[in-house]
């Protein structure tokens, strides 16, 4: 299967990061703690080029640990800055920053070198919807700069925000790449909320969840649920269902309620700390 979603906005997007890159001394990008790599876009990576990045994990508060510990080390192996937060922590954020003034030391350094007043030093950050980046940039700066919402696409222009005295930030729109040929992709995308419900059926995103918990987390399951197996994802959401009163006039439970309360409870951390990608 494959997923296309390609709002006219983001091809837009695309292009000014391309032109506006020249402008910037190092990018910052911000993918979903849960999801690194699904939630990374392969479409910018060859736009960056050689210009130095910082990998910020977000959302870590939602992910497992222990898991998001080793994709701090699978950066780290492969000569990337990274660091995970937690957006709404001042000590989170000041971690960035301090990371981001080591990425663009080296090229004021040169500027003193050559004898030329050093200015600011100048990123872009990136990330693709609904990962976060607006309400970063709004504690990078300690004050209300980007547009935040629960939905994704909420930025839809470019911005320069300066964060304290340190460094200028290019804001740009979220971006996803056209379509997701992988369908595992979508589906991690969708149940953590990146991508919109309505692209991929809500009660196959939900059965998704359900059958990643039973293979990694089944102690969550039965902590939420009252049950940690199952061989019939119809009997799972009939369970779930009846426990949390998910029913129709006839007594029939309502699968779509069931998918909602499921996904909700999942993007909330109501089901646990869970991460739906490994290094290995």
């Amino acid at each position: 299967m494959t997923i296309q979603w390609f709002p006219g906005h983001m091809a837009k997007a695309k292009r000014e990061v391309a032109e506006k890159l020249k402008l910037v001394d190092f990018v910052i990008e911000l993918v979903d703690a849960r999801a690194p790599l699904s939630s990374q876009n392969p479409m910018l990576h060859g736009i960056l080029q050689e210009k130095p990045k910082m990998v910020v994990l977000m959302k870590k508060d939602l992910a497992d640990p222990e898991i998001t510990e080793k994709w701090i080390q699978h950066f780290k192996n492969r000569g990337v800055t990274s660091v995970a937060i937690e957006a709404n922590r001042k000590q989170d954020v000041q971690k960035v920053i301090q990371k981001a003034k080591d990425l663009g030391k080296e090229k004021l350094d040169k500027l003193r070198a050559k004898g030329i007043r050093p200015r600011a030093s100048r990123a872009m950050i990136i990330g693709i919807p609904n990962v976060g980046k607006s309400t970063l940039i709004n504690r990078l700066a300690n004050k209300k700069m980007a547009t935040t919402g629960d939905k994704p696409g909420v930025t839809k222009k470019q911005q320069w925000i300066k964060v304290k005295k340190e460094f200028e930030l290019l804001d740009t729109p979220g971006i996803l790449w056209p379509k997701f040929e992988e369908e595992e992709v979508g589906y991690r995308l969708a149940s953590i909320g990146t991508i919109k419900d309505q692209i991929l059926p809500k009660e196959d995103v939900a059965a998704y969840v359900l059958d990643y918990l039973k293979a990694y987390y089944p102690a969550f399951l039965e902590e939420r649920f009252g049950f940690e197996d199952f061989d019939d994802m119809m009997e799972a959401f009939e369970h779930i269902g009846r426990k949390r009163g998910c029913l129709e006039s006839g007594g029939h439970v309502n699968f779509e309620k069931v998918s909602d309360i499921i996904l909700q409870d999942l993007r909330d951390g109501k089901l646990g700390l869970i991460s739906f990608e490994r290094p290995e």
